[in-house]
């Protein structure tokens, strides 16, 4: 089903270079973008490892907006390095980040989305079937998101709601530079992040269900 995002009340969470990226190509096709995140200049102060979040970040949306149509999630976590030598605490926090904590939040939007027939989309990534070694734990992360949002894009499409995972590859984020713990290998030139934004809210638009790193 296309979806026409011209005057749309959506939800950007993430304030890194593919969140602003995608505020800007959200807001480019008309909608009203509301930011959310851990840190910087946002709407909505929450963090994804938070059980509330979801539920704060449609408080804010409806007492402000009086709707919400859509949410996209474009938060995360990264570590590199084998998993033998990666911290109990570290793991435990690429899990809390990147699988249940958008799982938390899709969990608690989906009543204020089935009301508007909106959409939901969250960013696992090509790691998330193509794991890759010295980044298992942040694979393992990833793939279970992946699975998570696949799954329920069949459970709620019966209500108009669209939901996607998105599989970008390696993008100039600067995610690679901030990483829990480890440091990133040489990846090569990552796309930018503006070209994957585009292909998302296209994708969106026209009603997408999986975009795969190979679609971009």
């Amino acid at each position: 089903m296309a979806r026409n995002l011209d005057a749309a009340v959506v939800a950007v969470v993430g304030t890194g270079g593919l969140g602003r990226a995608l505020t800007e190509a959200l807001a480019g096709r008309g909608a009203t973008v509301l930011v959310a995140g851990r840190s910087g200049p946002v709407d909505v102060r929450l963090d994804l490892t938070d059980v509330a979040a979801g539920g704060a970040l449609v408080s804010h949306a409806l007492a402000h907006h009086g709707r919400l149509d859509g949410v996209v999630i474009a938060a995360g976590v990264v570590a590199f390095g084998e998993l033998e030598a990666t911290d109990d605490a570290v793991i435990e926090e690429l899990l809390l980040t990147n699988a249940l904590g958008p799982l938390w939040l899709a969990r608690h939007v989906l009543p204020t989305l089935r009301q508007s027939r909106g959409f939901l989309v969250n960013l696992s990534g090509v790691v998330a079937a193509t794991p890759l070694p010295g980044l298992a734990a942040y694979s393992a992360s990833k793939a279970a998101a992946a699975a998570g949002f696949q799954a329920l894009a069949r459970e709620v499409r019966r209500a108009g709601v669209l939901v996607c995972d998105v599989q970008p590859p390696h993008t100039e984020t600067g995610l690679a530079t901030r990483p829990l713990a480890g440091t990133a290998p040489r990846f090569g030139a990552g796309l930018d992040p503006r070209t994957v934004a585009e292909r998302i809210v296209a994708g969106i638009e026209a009603g997408e269900t999986i975009i795969a790193a190979s679609d971009f």
